[in-house]
């Protein structure tokens, strides 16, 4: 039985984690599944959003499977933390597609971990937040220290990791974690009213956008320089000359996405 359900509408896929006997928390199989499923949605290029969720109204992903880790050594955690990174969250990050959470209740450790990673965060009233990591002895290991500190500020970031406590959706609204709130029912009407709005933009400018502000957070990387790069590239788009053509003829673009 596969680990995520791939659902298409349009322009837009939702991808499910689907082990709600689990509370969807992540194992190795579920990790190498989403980012699989990931990386396809991007390489398709009628593909104009992704959405992410978790099975069920409990959790979105509760966390990481502890039990497949407990006993390794220094050296298998190291590869664990890469392999997770480099397989899934650094690959969300970095989609070329637009990617949006919809947190449908608890999001907790790795599971927040792999909402921080996407693009734009919705998330139901019911969704509680956090990294509890410290209370079993260990730190966030996909990347939660670094993009709770960009996301809700260094100081918040080390509060929520040094408790182990969890925010509830109100909270997380209000120091920048998540983008929205909605009731458990709207929850995914507002993440297609997003996407459906991104879907009418160009999808080559958008690509260069998301790389243009992931260069700001990137260690060596002038995220102007890289803006300036990328600004210049658009201009050889077949987009460009789409977008600005409809603006000056008045009629609405039609972006061929290349």
């Amino acid at each position: 039985m596969s680990n995520i359900v791939v659902e298409r509408n349009g322009a837009i896929e939702k991808l499910t984690i689907n082990r709600p006997d689990k509370l969807n928390a992540l194992n190795k199989a579920t990790i190498q599944e989403l980012g699989a499923c990931v990386k396809a949605a991007e390489a398709d290029s009628s593909v104009k959003v992704i959405i992410i969720t978790g099975s069920g109204d409990k959790a979105f992903v509760a966390g990481a499977d502890i039990s497949e880790f407990y006993q390794f050594s220094k050296e298998e955690a190291k590869a664990l933390a890469k392999g997770g990174q480099d397989q899934l969250f650094d690959v969300v990050e970095n989609c070329k597609t637009p990617v949006i959470a919809a947190i449908n209740g608890f999001a907790l450790g790795g599971g927040l971990e792999l909402a921080m990673s996407c693009h734009i965060r919705v998330a139901s009233e019911n969704a509680r937040m956090g990294l509890p990591e410290v209370s079993l002895g260990v730190i966030p290991g996909y990347g939660g220290t670094q993009r709770l500190a960009q996301l809700a500020g260094k100081g918040k970031a080390m509060e929520l990791i040094f408790t182990a406590g969890m925010i509830n959706a109100g909270e997380a609204l209000q120091v920048g974690l998540v983008n929205y709130v909605v009731s458990q029912e709207e929850l995914l009407t507002k993440c297609n009213e997003i996407a459906t709005k991104i879907v009418k933009n160009s999808s080559v400018a958008i690509a260069s956008a998301i790389s243009a502000v992931n260069a700001g957070y990137t260690d060596g990387v002038n995220g102007y320089e890289k803006e300036i790069e990328a600004f210049a590239n658009c201009f050889g788009s077949e987009d460009f000359k789409e977008g600005t053509s409809a603006f000056l003829e008045k009629r609405k673009a039609n972006f061929p996405g290349k």
